[in-house]
């Protein structure tokens, strides 16, 4: 019994002089060497040029996990990087992948709501324990790196809200997990990501109902915050289990393992299809609801049976590119647990179908039961004006004056139409106008979309007003907050700058640009060549638009005549004479006379 008795004493004493002064160091203030701090310091340097973090991180003294790193997530046994989460910070760098990659067991990167610009390097593959990955709102653009699909423990994928171009590439395993959005994007399916509607929406259904998919880590956070606190006495029992226990070590890290992927997966809160919930799905479909002629018409069956593309994915609601056995092509818009009865949204849905004007995208039929409505449209193959702009922002295409005018009125004929010329029935306020819910139809016509069903979204999700950049201050579904809507995108015709991804505050820099006397450099360069005697006078009544007060704004039958007046002057105007008639004080004038003193400038704290 003795040599075995020494042996245990002496694997005591080389815990003791092993662990002693390592938790002496711990607690008197000493830092535990962390493999891979310099590639996260690289890698936070590359997308965060202008140093917003405001990080004191020098790579020698300072610990990411212990020193508790903004949006940075460690294994609080193996002292391992394994989450990255930088969401909504205005960073607006590039990513670092060659940097990044070295951080062998980084299982989450976010880097969601972001100004991030380039592309996705192609040294992504690299990252193998790459599991969770939302590049989701940010300036990146070009084709999507088909070395993506070497990431083979990934789960999730979200790259909505971007500028990519080309094919996505095929993963060979299923993700539990995938968001685009098509709407900004000239991305197209692969045949792979094709499938039959009823197939999609079964499997859509399992990640729009989780609550946690828009701040999956918020708890996560808050528990980590106090297990560091704890960090000392782990180290402790953790290298006295490994010296005194050591034969168990293997089995040890394979249970600590599961239940970290247990964690991890329950932060992510993507619950599996239930037994029966086909069969749920299935039943409650019933017929749609048509507004076109008989010979358009189909049945629920062939719909859901048709090949289809998710084109986009949120909490509230999904968007599918269909293409029925005709070959005749709609957009399906599937909203999800809506607070409203079945004959209140039946009421409003046909008062929608009815309303027909060349201005407001008409409903082809309609689908509801208790726990999801179908919206059936026409696809429009040209797209949106978000997309129009922004190409003509990088030089793909032309957006010259008279479109801009042209669309301008068209997108204001269609609102004043909703309010004054509905045939006295009920006005519903639209509630989401914006660059991307503005479609473009064949001659480049606008086509207001997404109308009728704003009232009916729950207000405490961030679907109600998704684009804050577009958003009235008082938060209200009215005529007034529409008013302002269109307010923002005349401002975005004038100026050629976009709101929807950028968060700029437009009406903020117009109004300190005209106060510093630059009223000219306002408008963009289209704008200017066609003559800013036009422009002033949509100027001053997108500035009232925008208006803090609802009170102090036009309707938008005023907004309309306005418009008007300055497409009927330009047409009778001889522009022959107008290169002899400008002049830098015309342009002041110009300015005196159509800017009024009412109007809010930043100084008045609205």
């Amino acid at each position: 019994m003795r040599p075995g008795r020494d042996f245990n004493m002496f694997l005591l004493w080389l815990m003791y002089i092993t662990t002693i002064p390592l938790f002496a160091g711990v607690c008197m203030g000493g830092e535990l060497p962390l493999p891979g701090t310099e590639s996260l310091i690289n890698f936070i340097r590359a997308v965060d040029p202008k140093n917003i973090l405001r990080s004191s991180w020098n790579g020698s003294k300072s610990d990411p996990c212990l020193d508790k790193w903004m949006g940075i997530k460690c294994d609080l046994q193996t002292h391992n990087i394994r989450e990255i989460r930088l969401e909504n910070l205005n960073l607006s760098g590039t990513i670092d992948a060659d940097s990044l990659c070295k951080l062998p067991f980084l299982r989450v990167l976010s880097l969601a709501k972001n100004l991030i610009r380039g592309s996705i390097p192609d040294g992504i593959s690299n990252c193998k324990s790459l599991v969770h990955l939302n590049l989701s709102s940010n300036l990146l653009h070009g084709r999507l790196p088909a070395s993506l699909t070497n990431l083979k423990n990934l789960q999730s994928l979200d790259i909505s809200n971007n500028n990519f171009s080309g094919t996505i590439p095929k993963f060979k395993q299923e993700l539990k997990y995938f968001y685009l959005s098509m709407k900004s994007s000239t991305l197209e399916m692969t045949p792979n990501r094709t499938n039959n509607m009823k197939k999609l929406m079964k499997e859509s259904s399992t990640i729009s109902n989780s609550p946690n998919i828009t701040k999956p880590h918020t708890e996560g956070q808050k528990t980590n915050a106090e297990w560091k606190q704890w960090i000392p006495l782990l180290l402790g029992i953790a290298f006295f289990i490994l010296f005194i226990f050591f034969v168990n070590k293997k089995a040890k890290t394979v249970r600590d393992n599961e239940i970290l992927q247990t964690l991890e997966d329950a932060s992510f809160n993507i619950p599996a299809v239930k037994a029966g919930d086909e069969m749920k799905l299935e039943e409650e479909h019933s017929e749609l609801v048509f507004f076109v002629e008989e010979d358009e018409r189909f049945k629920i069956e062939d719909l859901l049976e048709s090949a289809a593309e998710l084109q986009g994915q949120s909490l509230c609601s999904s968007l599918y590119k269909v293409k029925l056995k005709n070959n005749t092509i709609f957009a399906a818009k599937r909203l999800k647990k809506l607070q409203v009865s079945f004959e209140e949204f039946s009421h409003t849905m046909r008062q929608i179908g009815n309303l027909k004007h060349p201005n407001i995208l008409p409903l082809v039929a309609y689908h509801s039961s208790n726990e999801e409505k179908l919206l059936i449209y026409k696809y429009q193959w040209n797209g949106n004006l978000l997309t129009l702009l922004e190409n003509y922002a990088e030089g793909k295409r032309d957006f010259p004056w008279r479109l801009r005018l042209s669309i301008a009125s068209g997108i204001a004929r269609g609102l004043d139409f909703m309010y004054r010329r509905s045939g006295g029935r009920e006005r519903i306020p639209h509630g989401n106008i914006k660059l991307s819910n503005i479609l473009l139809n064949e001659n480049e016509e606008p086509l207001i979309s997404e109308y009728g069903f704003q009232r009916f979204l729950d207000p405490k999700k961030e679907c109600l007003y998704s684009s804050n950049g577009y958003r009235a201050p008082e938060k209200r579904l009215t005529e007034q907050a529409d008013v302002f809507s269109f307010g923002i995108i005349l401002l975005e015709l004038l100026t050629g700058k976009t709101v929807e991804r950028s968060g700029l505050d437009l009406p903020k820099w117009v109004k300190s640009m005209v106060r510093e006397e630059w009223t000219g450099e306002v408008f963009d360069k289209e704008v200017n060549k066609a003559g800013k005697q036009w422009a002033f006078p949509l100027l001053n009544i997108s500035l009232k638009c925008v208006s803090h007060f609802p009170e102090k704004r036009p309707n938008i039958t005023e907004v309309l005549h306005k418009i008007e007046e300055v497409m009927n002057a330009q047409e009778d105007f001889s522009f022959s004479s107008v290169s002899s008639m400008e002049s830098n004080q015309q342009d002041c004038c110009i300015l005196h006379s159509v800017i009024p003193e009412t109007w809010e400038t930043p100084g008045s704290n609205h």
